[in-house]
Protein backbone atom coordinates (compact mmCIF):
# COMPACT_ATOMS: atom_id res chain seq x y z
CA UNK A 1 0.00 0.00 0.00
CA UNK A 2 1.77 3.61 -0.85
CA UNK A 3 1.69 6.11 1.42
CA UNK A 4 -0.68 9.05 0.71
CA UNK A 5 1.24 12.37 -0.87
CA UNK A 6 2.27 14.96 1.63
CA UNK A 7 0.78 17.84 2.50
CA UNK A 8 2.46 20.86 -0.02
CA UNK A 9 4.70 22.94 1.96
CA UNK A 10 4.10 26.90 1.54
CA UNK A 11 6.89 28.15 -0.50
CA UNK A 12 7.73 30.34 2.02
CA UNK A 13 8.37 27.77 5.10
CA UNK A 14 11.88 27.40 5.76
CA UNK A 15 13.13 23.67 4.91
CA UNK A 16 12.96 21.74 7.83
CA UNK A 17 16.30 20.99 9.55
CA UNK A 18 17.92 17.14 9.40
CA UNK A 19 18.57 15.76 12.48
CA UNK A 20 21.74 14.09 12.95
CA UNK A 21 22.04 11.29 15.16
CA UNK A 22 23.73 11.98 18.64
CA UNK A 23 27.25 10.17 18.95
CA UNK A 24 26.86 6.57 19.96
CA UNK A 25 23.27 6.36 18.38
CA UNK A 26 22.61 4.65 15.49
CA UNK A 27 21.28 6.06 12.43
CA UNK A 28 17.66 4.60 10.81
CA UNK A 29 18.21 2.60 8.00
CA UNK A 30 18.25 2.64 4.12
CA UNK A 31 15.36 0.57 3.05
CA UNK A 32 16.13 -1.18 0.07
CA UNK A 33 13.42 -3.01 -2.22
CA UNK A 34 14.59 -6.64 -3.99
CA UNK A 35 11.31 -7.13 -5.58
CA UNK A 36 7.65 -6.13 -6.26
CA UNK A 37 6.10 -7.69 -3.20
CA UNK A 38 5.79 -5.21 -0.60
CA UNK A 39 7.93 -7.55 2.23
CA UNK A 40 10.60 -8.08 -0.44
CA UNK A 41 12.60 -5.13 1.29
CA UNK A 42 15.18 -4.92 3.17
CA UNK A 43 16.80 -2.60 5.97
CA UNK A 44 20.51 -1.59 5.71
CA UNK A 45 22.31 -0.28 8.14
CA UNK A 46 25.77 1.34 7.73
CA UNK A 47 28.99 0.21 9.58
CA UNK A 48 29.93 3.28 11.95
CA UNK A 49 32.63 5.50 10.39
CA UNK A 50 36.13 5.09 9.84
CA UNK A 51 38.60 7.46 10.11
CA UNK A 52 38.66 9.48 6.63
CA UNK A 53 35.52 7.82 5.07
CA UNK A 54 32.55 10.44 6.23
CA UNK A 55 35.05 12.96 4.18
CA UNK A 56 35.32 10.87 1.28
CA UNK A 57 31.83 9.61 1.15
CA UNK A 58 30.91 13.70 1.28
CA UNK A 59 32.87 14.12 -1.45
CA UNK A 60 31.43 11.54 -4.06
CA UNK A 61 33.72 8.98 -3.70
CA UNK A 62 32.68 5.32 -3.82
CA UNK A 63 34.28 3.02 -0.85
CA UNK A 64 37.16 1.29 -2.00
CA UNK A 65 38.06 -2.29 -2.01
CA UNK A 66 40.35 -1.96 0.99
CA UNK A 67 37.51 0.00 3.00
CA UNK A 68 34.75 -1.87 2.18
CA UNK A 69 33.08 -3.45 5.29
CA UNK A 70 31.94 -7.23 6.00
CA UNK A 71 28.08 -7.47 5.69
CA UNK A 72 25.66 -9.62 8.07
CA UNK A 73 22.47 -10.25 6.42
CA UNK A 74 19.99 -11.24 9.07
CA UNK A 75 16.77 -13.40 8.19
CA UNK A 76 14.23 -13.00 10.87
CA UNK A 77 12.05 -15.65 12.41
CA UNK A 78 8.01 -16.38 12.93
CA UNK A 79 7.39 -19.90 12.08
CA UNK A 80 7.42 -19.26 8.47
CA UNK A 81 4.02 -17.65 8.57
CA UNK A 82 4.83 -14.12 10.95
CA UNK A 83 7.66 -12.10 12.22
CA UNK A 84 8.89 -8.66 10.81
CA UNK A 85 12.35 -7.08 9.86
CA UNK A 86 11.04 -4.33 12.16
CA UNK A 87 10.27 -6.12 15.57
CA UNK A 88 12.22 -9.79 15.24
CA UNK A 89 16.35 -8.56 14.55
CA UNK A 90 16.79 -7.34 17.81
CA UNK A 91 17.88 -4.49 18.15
CA UNK A 92 21.02 -5.38 20.14
CA UNK A 93 22.90 -6.44 17.08
CA UNK A 94 21.99 -4.04 14.76
CA UNK A 95 24.35 -1.66 17.80
CA UNK A 96 26.50 -4.03 18.27
CA UNK A 97 27.20 -5.48 14.65
CA UNK A 98 27.57 -1.92 13.32
CA UNK A 99 29.66 -0.48 15.63
CA UNK A 100 32.08 -3.41 15.39
CA UNK A 101 32.57 -2.62 11.86
CA UNK A 102 29.53 -4.49 9.83
CA UNK A 103 27.66 -3.28 7.60
CA UNK A 104 24.04 -4.90 8.37
CA UNK A 105 20.89 -5.30 6.68
CA UNK A 106 17.78 -7.12 8.18
CA UNK A 107 15.88 -8.38 5.06
CA UNK A 108 11.46 -8.97 4.82
CA UNK A 109 10.64 -12.06 2.91
CA UNK A 110 6.94 -13.18 1.24
CA UNK A 111 4.85 -15.71 4.12
CA UNK A 112 3.11 -18.19 4.07
CA UNK A 113 0.34 -18.75 3.14
CA UNK A 114 0.65 -16.54 0.44
CA UNK A 115 4.69 -18.14 -0.65
CA UNK A 116 5.87 -21.49 0.02
CA UNK A 117 8.56 -22.21 1.74
CA UNK A 118 10.78 -22.56 -1.55
CA UNK A 119 9.50 -19.35 -1.97
CA UNK A 120 10.72 -17.79 0.71
CA UNK A 121 14.13 -19.04 0.12
CA UNK A 122 14.34 -17.48 -2.87
CA UNK A 123 13.36 -14.28 -1.45
CA UNK A 124 16.01 -14.24 0.88
CA UNK A 125 19.22 -15.17 -1.93
CA UNK A 126 17.60 -12.29 -3.93
CA UNK A 127 18.03 -9.76 -1.28
CA UNK A 128 21.44 -10.87 -1.00
CA UNK A 129 22.17 -10.92 -4.42
CA UNK A 130 20.38 -7.33 -4.03
CA UNK A 131 23.04 -6.22 -1.49
CA UNK A 132 25.65 -7.44 -3.42
CA UNK A 133 25.09 -5.86 -6.86
CA UNK A 134 24.94 -2.28 -4.33
CA UNK A 135 28.43 -3.68 -2.84
CA UNK A 136 30.25 -0.90 -4.21
CA UNK A 137 27.78 2.38 -3.49
CA UNK A 138 27.01 0.79 -0.12
CA UNK A 139 30.45 -0.59 1.06
CA UNK A 140 30.60 -4.26 1.28
CA UNK A 141 33.47 -6.65 0.67
CA UNK A 142 32.12 -9.38 -1.46
CA UNK A 143 34.34 -11.38 0.41
CA UNK A 144 32.98 -11.48 3.84
CA UNK A 145 29.19 -11.90 3.48
CA UNK A 146 27.51 -13.49 7.11
CA UNK A 147 24.15 -15.00 6.43
CA UNK A 148 22.48 -14.97 9.95
CA UNK A 149 18.98 -16.36 10.83
CA UNK A 150 16.93 -17.26 14.11
CA UNK A 151 14.28 -19.90 13.84
CA UNK A 152 12.29 -20.34 10.78
CA UNK A 153 15.23 -17.80 9.49
CA UNK A 154 17.46 -19.75 10.45
CA UNK A 155 16.31 -22.80 8.26
CA UNK A 156 15.94 -20.21 5.03
CA UNK A 157 19.90 -19.00 5.56
CA UNK A 158 20.27 -22.82 5.46
CA UNK A 159 18.79 -23.63 3.16
CA UNK A 160 20.01 -20.76 1.05
CA UNK A 161 23.74 -21.34 2.16
CA UNK A 162 23.58 -25.69 1.14
CA UNK A 163 21.50 -25.46 -1.75
CA UNK A 164 22.87 -24.19 -4.99
CA UNK A 165 19.38 -23.64 -6.80
CA UNK A 166 18.76 -20.56 -4.61
CA UNK A 167 21.47 -18.44 -5.34
CA UNK A 168 22.60 -19.44 -8.71
CA UNK A 169 19.42 -17.99 -9.45
CA UNK A 170 21.29 -14.85 -9.37
CA UNK A 171 24.73 -16.54 -11.01
CA UNK A 172 26.02 -16.93 -7.17
CA UNK A 173 26.68 -19.70 -5.05
CA UNK A 174 26.71 -20.68 -1.35
CA UNK A 175 30.30 -20.38 -1.57
CA UNK A 176 29.82 -16.73 -2.00
CA UNK A 177 28.75 -16.77 1.59
CA UNK A 178 31.59 -16.90 3.65
CA UNK A 179 30.05 -17.69 6.58
CA UNK A 180 26.16 -18.57 7.91
CA UNK A 181 25.43 -18.07 11.77
CA UNK A 182 22.09 -20.11 12.55
CA UNK A 183 20.22 -19.08 15.63
CA UNK A 184 18.41 -22.14 17.32
CA UNK A 185 16.88 -23.02 14.12
CA UNK A 186 14.64 -25.89 13.45
CA UNK A 187 14.10 -28.13 10.09
CA UNK A 188 17.55 -28.76 8.88
CA UNK A 189 16.29 -32.14 8.74
CA UNK A 190 12.50 -31.68 7.78
CA UNK A 191 11.78 -35.78 8.03
CA UNK A 192 13.25 -36.02 11.36
CA UNK A 193 11.60 -32.83 12.75
CA UNK A 194 8.06 -34.14 11.73
CA UNK A 195 9.29 -37.71 13.41
CA UNK A 196 10.85 -35.68 16.60
CA UNK A 197 7.81 -33.24 17.05
CA UNK A 198 5.06 -34.99 17.82
CA UNK A 199 1.47 -35.45 16.28
CA UNK A 200 0.47 -32.22 17.00
CA UNK A 201 3.50 -30.20 16.54
CA UNK A 202 4.64 -32.38 13.81
CA UNK A 203 1.00 -31.42 12.28
CA UNK A 204 2.06 -27.25 12.38
CA UNK A 205 5.36 -28.66 10.72
CA UNK A 206 3.02 -30.21 7.14
CA UNK A 207 1.06 -27.32 7.22
CA UNK A 208 4.54 -25.61 5.54
CA UNK A 209 6.89 -28.67 4.05
CA UNK A 210 3.67 -30.77 3.65
CA UNK A 211 2.96 -34.61 3.64
CA UNK A 212 5.27 -35.96 0.97
CA UNK A 213 8.73 -36.91 2.08
CA UNK A 214 10.51 -36.20 -1.15
CA UNK A 215 9.53 -32.46 -0.94
CA UNK A 216 10.42 -32.87 2.83
CA UNK A 217 14.15 -33.86 2.04
CA UNK A 218 14.62 -31.02 -0.77
CA UNK A 219 13.75 -28.43 1.84
CA UNK A 220 15.68 -30.18 4.35
CA UNK A 221 19.66 -28.14 4.36
CA UNK A 222 20.71 -31.82 4.85
CA UNK A 223 19.80 -33.17 2.32
CA UNK A 224 22.00 -30.27 0.09
CA UNK A 225 25.48 -30.40 2.16
CA UNK A 226 27.71 -31.79 -0.77
CA UNK A 227 29.81 -29.16 -1.93
CA UNK A 228 29.56 -26.15 -2.79
CA UNK A 229 27.86 -24.62 0.88
CA UNK A 230 28.61 -21.59 2.57
CA UNK A 231 32.27 -21.48 3.35
CA UNK A 232 32.09 -22.11 7.33
CA UNK A 233 28.70 -22.82 9.38
CA UNK A 234 28.09 -21.95 12.84
CA UNK A 235 25.04 -23.17 14.82
CA UNK A 236 23.89 -21.75 18.42
CA UNK A 237 21.70 -23.23 20.34
CA UNK A 238 19.56 -23.53 23.79
CA UNK A 239 18.34 -26.54 25.38
CA UNK A 240 15.64 -27.52 22.88
CA UNK A 241 14.64 -29.78 20.56
CA UNK A 242 17.18 -27.35 17.80
CA UNK A 243 19.85 -28.87 19.50
CA UNK A 244 19.79 -32.35 17.40
CA UNK A 245 19.02 -30.60 14.30
CA UNK A 246 22.41 -28.48 14.81
CA UNK A 247 23.79 -31.73 15.02
CA UNK A 248 22.51 -33.50 12.18
CA UNK A 249 23.03 -30.25 9.98
CA UNK A 250 26.87 -30.23 11.70
CA UNK A 251 27.51 -33.71 10.85
CA UNK A 252 26.37 -33.63 7.54
CA UNK A 253 28.62 -30.14 6.57
CA UNK A 254 31.39 -32.15 8.22
CA UNK A 255 31.02 -35.46 5.97
CA UNK A 256 31.60 -33.21 3.20
CA UNK A 257 34.17 -30.80 4.63
CA UNK A 258 32.45 -27.90 5.25
CA UNK A 259 33.79 -25.93 8.59
CA UNK A 260 30.62 -26.20 11.17
CA UNK A 261 31.08 -25.73 14.58
CA UNK A 262 27.89 -25.78 16.79
CA UNK A 263 27.76 -23.76 20.66
CA UNK A 264 25.07 -24.45 23.17
CA UNK A 265 23.32 -22.38 25.67
CA UNK A 266 21.08 -22.54 28.97
CA UNK A 267 17.87 -22.21 28.45
CA UNK A 268 14.52 -24.00 27.94
CA UNK A 269 11.77 -23.27 25.81
CA UNK A 270 10.67 -20.53 24.08
CA UNK A 271 11.60 -18.54 26.35
CA UNK A 272 14.92 -19.34 25.52
CA UNK A 273 14.51 -19.39 22.14
CA UNK A 274 13.35 -15.88 22.02
CA UNK A 275 15.60 -14.58 24.52
CA UNK A 276 18.72 -15.77 22.83
CA UNK A 277 17.85 -13.68 19.12
CA UNK A 278 16.63 -10.57 21.17
CA UNK A 279 19.78 -10.21 23.55
CA UNK A 280 22.87 -11.63 20.92
CA UNK A 281 24.85 -8.72 21.08
CA UNK A 282 24.54 -7.41 23.96
CA UNK A 283 27.60 -7.84 25.95
CA UNK A 284 25.53 -9.34 28.71
CA UNK A 285 24.84 -12.24 26.98
CA UNK A 286 26.90 -15.25 26.81
CA UNK A 287 26.45 -16.05 22.88
CA UNK A 288 27.46 -12.57 21.79
CA UNK A 289 31.41 -12.97 22.65
CA UNK A 290 30.89 -16.87 21.22
CA UNK A 291 29.72 -15.65 17.83
CA UNK A 292 32.18 -12.85 17.96
CA UNK A 293 35.10 -15.28 18.31
CA UNK A 294 34.05 -17.23 15.67
CA UNK A 295 33.57 -14.63 13.08
CA UNK A 296 36.73 -13.15 13.66
CA UNK A 297 38.42 -16.89 13.28
CA UNK A 298 36.48 -16.99 10.15
CA UNK A 299 36.58 -13.31 8.75
CA UNK A 300 40.04 -12.24 10.25
CA UNK A 301 42.17 -15.05 10.82
CA UNK A 302 45.07 -14.08 13.15
CA UNK A 303 42.62 -11.80 15.05
CA UNK A 304 43.38 -11.58 18.63
CA UNK A 305 40.56 -12.29 20.55
CA UNK A 306 39.61 -11.78 24.56
CA UNK A 307 36.34 -13.64 25.20
CA UNK A 308 36.60 -16.73 27.08
CA UNK A 309 35.64 -19.88 24.29
CA UNK A 310 32.74 -21.34 24.87
CA UNK A 311 33.18 -25.72 24.78
CA UNK A 312 31.87 -26.93 21.45
CA UNK A 313 28.42 -28.91 21.46
CA UNK A 314 28.39 -32.17 19.02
Amino acid sequence: MQNPAPAPVPATAPAPAKIQPRAGEQAGPQIIAYGSHPLQAFDFYPAQPRAGDEQAIAAGARLSAAASRPLIVFVHGGAWVSGDKSDSTGPAKIHHYTRKGYQFATINYRLLPEAEIEEQAADVAAAVAALLSRADTLGIDRDRVVLMGHSAGAHLAALVATDPTYLGRSAMSPQDIAAAVLIDGPAFDVPAQIADAGPWLGMAYTLGFGNLVPRQRALSPVSHTQQPNARAVLMVHVERDSARQARLLADALRRHETPARVLGFAGRGMQAHNAINYRLGRPDEPATGAVDNWLDEVLFPGRTTHTAPVPEQG
